[in-house]
């Protein structure tokens, strides 16, 4: 296997403000920790909060709980990695600084990448459902079939592509105005559920009652459930990817990351709690408006005065684009920073002058996630959260794994005085976790062809990485017969 080329050894540990180049740092710390809470809550508690409580039933709390510790493990292992090397790549940096080796780093990113990309496209088909549906309720004879909401993804995919391409400074601010609605939108949904509960027309019993409706045992159940929670799961590994937009990151992280963690793991425990207490066990995995999410129907249920299906959907919209825009600057920056190292074609680093955004990796991840959402909508018989929705989960458990087995390798090497270090049981802990929800008794047999689509995505990695690593040998050698 091709190793980096020496100048891009050399120039891994090196801050690109030292040389006048890289991105402009716009990101404090209010704005990276409403950054990881505006892509954890988001599309995730729309659209998996009901698979998850259909596999378990009133224990749904004990599988985001489960995920969340589980995440927050693999967390600590980034907050080392990302104080100790603060620069884009996130993953895909700490796998080539462990292991050094072309391919690894190359597949790495390249599957960063596809889960971001993955839960852009799940997102973008999402928002373009319920933007069909909330239209619907006010305008006679729209479209919801598969191939308006196909095109409808297409052009949000567009609009964040745009957005991402004025920089990331708007893009984060953006993010700003969608995070802040989108805890709006859970602090009703609570408020409602507690009300609910207090007129009698909840029950908090159910919280202990555990049910699947297979025959499963309890820790099969659970353990599938928790797989399905990881969806949720992309929040830090995009902040990971946005560190050298960040001011300050060696301060900031560590203290960022687990806050932003901490209140969305609350967030989330209180909105399976409300769902568990509002909905009859029956219905959790037929909501009236599957599109739409089981969080429709708590609002139905818990204030029944509320025109809950001209307005919900438009609400969704907020929370699920907020997801798909993240993830889609999280891709472009990862992109961005491996073209830097010359793990990816050096076109991808070309940045705008003025706006300093890498706008041939925008373009480039635009194109992937567009492709993506047409596949998708013309294939969607598996379900797009089903399929997508857990393909992205399952690469982040493979990545999680990485991360942490590269931490422990990278221990050899010193770190400055002073600098976060997390106690050495947290990455083994964490890559063994990860590994485990990596395996088939984590996903229902319908839910293998999670398998295909990550190997589908990593097979074209790999093509890519030949084609780049074919193309890097043919420059050094014409390198070499001119200098002789």
């Amino acid at each position: 296997m091709a190793q980096l080329n020496t100048e891009a050894v050399a120039s891994i540990g090196d801050d690109p403000r030292d040389h006048g180049e890289g991105l402009k740092r716009v990101i404090g710390p209010k704005l990276l920790l409403l950054l990881i809470i505006g892509d954890i809550i988001g599309a995730g508690i729309f659209a998996i909060t009901g698979r998850v409580a259909g596999q378990v039933g009133g224990v749904a709390w004990l599988p985001f709980l489960l995920a969340f510790v589980i995440a927050t493990l693999t967390a600590f292992s980034y907050l080392e990695l990302v104080t100790k090397y603060p620069q884009a790549a996130g993953a895909a940096l700490y796998a080539h600084k462990a292991f050094r080796v072309h391919f690894v780093t190359f597949i790495i990113a390249f599957a960063v990448a596809s889960s971001g990309i993955t839960s852009a496209a799940t997102s973008a088909t999402l928002v373009g459902k319920n933007l069909l549906i909330g239209m619907g309720q006010f305008i006679d004879g729209v479209p919801q079939d598969a191939t308006a909401t196909m095109f409808a993804a297409i052009a949000i995919i567009l609009v964040l592509a745009i957005i991402n391409l004025r920089g990331v400074g708007e893009s984060v601010k953006f993010n700003l105005v969608l995070t802040l609605v989108t805890i709006a939108i859970m602090a009703v949904i609570i408020l409602i559920g507690i009300i609910a509960v207090a007129q009698g027309n909840g029950d908090v019993s159910r919280l202990v009652v555990f049910e699947t409706p297979a025959d499963r045992g309890a820790f099969a159940a659970v353990t599938m459930a928790t797989a399905i929670a990881f969806f949720a799961m992309v929040g830090f590994e995009d902040s990971v990817n946005l560190v050298e937009e960040c001011k300050n990151p060696q301060r900031d992280f560590p203290r960022i990351m687990l806050t932003g963690l901490g209140i969305c793991a609350i967030v989330y425990m209180l909105v399976a709690v409300t769902v568990i207490m509002v909905i009859p066990p029956g219905d959790l995995l037929n909501p009236k408006n599957p599109d739409a999410g089981i969080l429709l129907d708590v609002v139905r249920i818990g204030a029944p005065g509320i025109p809950v299906d001209a307005i919900f959907p438009f609400l969704t919209v907020f929370a699920v684009v907020n997801t798909a825009l993240i993830n889609m600057l999280m891709a472009s920056r990862l992109l961005y920073g491996m073209a830097k190292q010359d793990v990816l074609p050096k076109v991808l680093s070309k940045v705008l002058p003025k706006r300093r955004s890498p706008w041939v990796a925008i373009v480039f991840s635009t194109i992937l996630a567009i492709g993506l959402v047409v596949y998708v909508n013309l294939n969607s018989d598996n379900g797009i959260v089903g399929a997508l929705g857990g393909t992205t989960g399952l690469l982040l458990l493979c990545v999680f794994a990485v991360v942490n087995i590269a931490l422990l390798v990278l221990r050899r090497e010193p770190s400055e005085p002073g600098a976060f270090r997390a106690p050495t049981l947290i990455p083994i802990l964490g890559a063994v976790l990860s590994l485990f929800l990596v395996g088939p008794w984590a996903r229902s047999v319908e839910d293998w062809i999670q398998y295909e689509i990550a190997g589908l995505l990593l097979a074209i990695g790999v093509g890519l990485w030949a084609v780049t690593w074919a193309a890097t040998a043919i420059s050094r050698r014409r390198t070499a017969s001119r200098g002789a």
